[in-house]
């Protein structure tokens, strides 16, 4: 948000100033075609306020430089085609993208030119941030106008057409890392995994390391050292990072989301039941964890929060009719996928064919803010999480009218989770107990969660098998063990392909996986959880 510009100061008008001393003359200057008294002493009048116009352009040359739109920021300065050509130069090779460039309060040079200082941060990938002041000046033109006066040192104050920037990493092949079971673990050999092990390495202090230096642009002769990133002393190189990861299950989740996505974005999260320890992390692409720090509308697959939020105070139970009609009109109108309808269904039926309708029906029976009080206290959603890597840990926010409400029963208006979110939350349904996702261990646990009481697992347990036998997550029908699941078909907008979502348990494993644009979520996080699940045998050790 720009700052508030400063108001014009009021000048007092004077009388002749009369000392002691002797009287002193006041002194007449004509400024801007304007004549003002000059005054003295605690009556001198502020410094000069810079034109907001002038400011204005500032800020806009760094939206636009921070957007990426450099056309634009170049023909906001005096030399537009040089300005375009450095700053889309400037982080060439350096890993940068996106960068943050925060205006500050303007002032006005003695030559008359108003210069805007600012901060950069910029994101240098699997590092950190490089942040560092500049300042933009601005020169008014004969039309009155403003422009920013173009010079290399406005977009690093040490950049000059002698020196320019280079990024030096260090350890480049990446992290050492192990599975739970002291195995090695590459971005080689799991490519999914190479965001996950270098956030697991930052937090743990190890790398990867790197440095922006300033060199000669002619011989590549370091002149100096801008910011350096990376390792702690304490902790050496040759230290591998142990994680949670189990192979076996991480090479079985990479190959289904190649072979079972289409080549859509998506996400995989499996950990262990009965200690939250994460056993396979993975994305398609690679280059962003979205299983973990990904934020998406659950859909259906929030369904198990809602069930529990509504057993937990007997409002409803498996054998009690609630009608599933096409459509229910609450504020807009909601549906079931492809307008299907159950009549006289009950909630059972409507759980195993995840009908919206029958679910938003109940709304009354649950206050404004107890879905959110039920996935905090419970699972643990919207708490601190300290898994080992950045993580987002959910956000279900209190609906702000009838609609909004109605839209949250379902995982959709602003319930927020991802894999990790939704595989923990299937864990806990599934065992009646919380625990802290982890993906190292040693990891502090902040969370203060309750238990589910038996009977509500048991029916959790219950609906979530029938809706594998007879529901519309069949397509893992047939699998060896009791596996139980929940589909989920999330809206991103009217006009995008819906996120498909499925979570799944078997013994003492909880699966989560969403695939964007997927549609449904049995066509097509289904397939990924079928493969994964087949091709892995038995629990982890």
């Amino acid at each position: 948000m720009p700052e508030a510009e400063r108001p014009t100061r009021k000048r007092r008008r004077t009388g002749p100033v009369i000392r002691t001393a002797g009287a002193v003359a006041v002194a007449l200057a004509v400024v801007a075609g304007g004549a003002y008294v000059a005054e003295l002493g605690p009556f001198a009048p502020g410094p000069p306020v810079p034109d907001p116009e002038a400011t204005a352009q500032a800020r806009a040359f760094l939206a636009d430089w921070a957007q990426g739109r450099l056309a634009d920021a170049g023909g906001r300065t005096t030399s537009p085609g040089k300005a375009q050509e450095v700053l889309r130069n400037f982080t060439t090779g350096l890993a940068v993208d996106k960068p943050t460039l925060t205006a500050h309060s303007a002032r006005i040079a003695q030559d008359g030119t108003v210069d805007v200082p600012f901060t950069a941060a910029m994101p240098v990938a699997d590092l950190g941030t490089w942040t560092y002041d500049g300042t933009v000046p601005l020169r008014k033109q004969d039309d009155g106008s403003w422009k920013v006066a173009w010079t290399l040192s406005l977009v690093h104050p040490h950049l000059s057409d002698a020196e320019k920037f280079r990024l030096d990493r260090e350890g480049a092949d990446g992290p050492k890392a192990t599975d739970r079971a002291g195995r090695a673990l590459s971005k080689d050999t799991h490519p999914s995994l190479a965001p996950v092990l270098a956030q697991a390495a930052r937090a743990a202090g190890a790398g990867p390391g790197g440095a922006i230096r300033r060199v000669d642009r002619a011989t590549g002769e370091i002149k100096g050292t801008e910011a350096t990133f990376g390792k702690q002393p304490s902790r050496t190189a040759d230290q591998p990072i142990r994680t949670t990861i189990d192979s076996a299950w991480q090479t079985a989740a990479e190959k289904a989301l190649a072979a079972k996505t289409d080549g859509k974005n998506a996400a995989l999260v499996a950990l262990r039941v009965d200690n939250g320890e994460i056993l396979a992390v993975a994305n398609s692409p690679s280059g962003f964890n979205r299983a973990v720090s990904g934020t998406y509308a659950p859909g259906s697959t929030w369904k198990v929060v809602t069930t529990s939020a509504l057993l937990l105070k007997d409002a409803v139970k498996p054998e009690d009719i609630v009608d599933c009609p096409k459509y229910l009109t609450v504020g807009k109108q909601f549906h079931n996928v492809e307008t299907s309808e159950h009549r006289n269904a009950t909630f059972l039926k409507d759980f195993t064919e995840s009908c919206n309708t029958a679910f938003i029906s109940l709304r009354d029976k649950l206050g404004d803010r107890e879905l959110g009080d039920v996935a905090r206290k419970y699972f643990g959603v919207g708490q601190e999480w300290h898994t080992g890597i950045p993580s987002f840990d959910g956000s279900v926010p209190a609906p702000r009218d009838d609609t909004e409400k109605a839209a949250s029963m379902i995982g959709q208006g602003r319930v927020l989770a991802n894999p990790l979110i939704m595989a923990s939350v299937t864990a806990t349904a599934v065992s009646g107990t919380f625990h802290q996702p982890t993906i190292t261990r040693g990891n502090k646990d902040t969370t203060t969660t309750s238990r589910l009481p038996q009977n509500v697992v048991e029916r959790l347990r219950q609906m979530m098998r029938a809706t594998v036998t007879d529901g519309t997550a069949k397509v893992l029908d047939g699998l060896p063990g009791d596996v139980g699941a929940k589909t989920g078909t999330a809206e991103v907008t009217e006009d995008a392909p819906n996120n498909g979502w499925l979570v799944a348990h078997r013994g003492n494993v909880a699966i989560a996986c969403v695939v964007e644009q997927g549609k449904t979520g049995g066509a097509s996080a289904g397939p990924v959880v079928r493969s994964v699940l087949s091709d892995v045998a038995g629990d982890p050790s």
